[in-house]
């Protein structure tokens, strides 16, 4: 068995990074990021004695990442018609396909990727799990001016990282349609054996469909929207339904409501969400037309899983066999066997397999939720699918947590009594859709300090009825609770109720997000900032 190749990578299914999409090598990294209209030194609102987004301190902590090629690429944010395999909606996506294309390079390498607007409203795009230079994070009003329309904005940084990550806006509720594209760092030093790679995206979906709107939905959910504070919506038995077609206030049809009533998930520990999504996707398709990965019997294949979904964990499995876990978010961890993984909206993982001889579904179940994704890996050469509702056995096995999960120890953290501790508790309720940090919506000009050179130890504490996968930017964090072992990671799940206690080294100055990667959460208030203090 020998390790693929870049260019077998690309070969493979999704890898359609020629789509519409300019790449190439461009010479050395030396030269400094070149931004279009909008861009410059953004200084933020807030209070002073921070690190700015392109002070000194952020270039000095890029020239340590070092500067390989460069490698260039295009999108273009633009409404277009996208096809689900069989059903076509209107959406905005990149370059006008869905996913959007596959960026692929190699760790050290320079990633220059020019993002043109043209979408009727501004947008940006984030690196979500990078660590990257602050001033090319993507966060509008804090790391940059957004990008208005007709407009367009280089990104420009050293992918010193390898792993599995994603990109999509960071503008409201844009990341719940076709906004975002998978991100794929390959590691020069690549440990693993494999034949085949298989990038897999997820995804919960409504824009389009019979009227909605991610912007619709979220009125619905918030008091005075037809059924935000329903006796219905807390946590009973059953998959959840949606209530009945509403109005808008001026009597035009704006979609069926999309909130999600009688919601419950054993592994979330409550509900499974808030939104009645009509159709999950599998790499961009319908179960009744899967997507469909093609290889040998006896390759080995590694997944790479990306819940791109705005409000929905999937539960994951490949249908007759089992999966070892190799990364998560993005770093290696000690190799462990599984039969599903709960996977959190913007999580990431990485697992191996080596295929059996047949066709064999790769199942997606909207946890707590009505419906699934789904995808197929075939190794004959017959025609025949799984049905659209398949429901493999190794969906109720095992499913190992992120965090049993012990890091590799390439990347494990050094032991290292904490300098700073922080607790932050998570706050709201589904009646008033008032989701915050310590009670306090969201606001520019907040701050968390931090101190470059410092361990923290970060306890976020869930006083909500609702989970919440909570995301770092700039920085990778250990899981080190009680019961955790310390794998790295950037967005985890806190439970209802529970807390989470992770630790980070301050090594990477400027102004960083934390917050709920529940799109709607997010949206209404569940987000606050990390700030370096000079």
């Amino acid at each position: 068995m020998q390790k693929p190749s870049r260019r077998t990578l690309l070969r493979a299914p999704i890898a359609t990074a020629g789509a519409g999409l300019l790449a190439a090598c461009s010479g050395s990294g030396s030269k400094p990021p070149h931004h279009g209209s909008g861009a410059g030194r953004f200084v933020p609102p807030g209070p002073k004695g921070y690190v700015n987004p392109s002070d000194p301190e952020v270039l000095a902590a890029e020239r340590k990442r070092g500067a390989g090629p460069v490698r260039t690429f295009r999108f273009t944010a633009a409404e277009s018609t996208l096809d689900l395999g069989g059903k076509s909606v209107r959406s905005w996506a990149y370059n006008e396909v869905l996913p959007g294309p596959l960026v692929r390079v190699t760790a050290g390498d320079v990633l220059d990727l020019t993002l043109t607007n043209r979408l009727p409203v501004t947008t940006t795009l984030h690196s979500h799990g990078v660590r990257l230079r602050c001033d090319m994070d993507g966060t509008p009003d804090l790391t940059q001016n957004a990008i208005p329309s007709r407009a367009d904005f280089t990104y420009r940084f050293v992918a010193a990282h390898p792993g599995t990550y994603l990109f999509h806006s960071h503008v409201g509720l844009q990341p719940d349609r076709a906004l975002y594209a998978p991100f794929i760092v390959d590691d020069p030093k690549e440990s693993l054996a494999y034949d085949k790679e298989w990038v897999v995206v997820l995804d919960d979906w409504v824009d389009g469909v019979d009227g909605s709107t991610p912007d619709q939905v979220l009125a619905q959910l918030k008091p005075g929207g037809s059924d935000a504070a329903m006796p219905g919506m807390a946590m009973g038995p059953g998959h959840g339904t949606p209530s009945p077609r509403r109005s808008s206030s001026r009597g035009r049809a704006a979609g069926p409501s999309r909130v999600l009533r009688d919601s419950h998930s054993r592994m979330l520990h409550g509900e499974g969400g808030s939104v009645a999504y009509p159709l999950y996707l599998a790499n961009g398709r319908l179960g009744s037309r899967p997507s469909v990965f093609r290889c040998r019997p006896g390759d080995r294949v590694r997944l790479r899983l990306i819940n791109a979904g705005s409000e929905t964990a999937f539960r994951v499995a490949l249908g007759d066999h089992r999966m070892t876990v190799t990364h998560t978010d993005g770093y290696p961890v000690v190799h462990q066997e599984t039969d599903a993984l709960l996977i959190g909206m913007a999580e990431r993982y990485d697992v191996l397999i080596t295929a059996k001889d047949g066709v064999f579904p790769l199942v997606a179940l909207a946890e707590g939720k009505k419906g699934k994704a789904l995808a197929v890996l075939r190794t004959d050469k017959g025609k025949n699918l799984p049905a659209p509702d398949v429901h493999p056995d190794e969906l109720d096995g095992k499913v190992v947590p992120a965090r049993r999960l012990k890091p590799a120890d390439s990347v494990a953290l050094a032991d290292r009594h904490p300098d700073r501790e922080m607790r932050i508790r998570l706050t709201g309720s589904m009646e008033k859709y008032d989701w915050a940090f310590d009670h306090k919506p969201y606001d520019v000009r907040q701050r968390h300090p931090v101190r470059a050179g410092e361990r923290v130890r970060l306890t976020l504490i869930n006083a909500t009825d609702m989970w919440h996968p909570v995301h770092m930017h700039g920085h990778t964090f250990a899981l080190t609770g009680l019961d955790a072992v310390g794998a790295r990671k950037d967005t985890s799940i806190v439970l209802p109720h529970r807390k989470l206690v992770v630790e980070f080294d301050a090594d990477n100055p400027g102004l960083w997000m934390l917050h709920c990667h529940n799109q709607y959460h997010s949206e209404s208030g569940m987000m606050t900032v990390l700030g370096y203090l000079r």
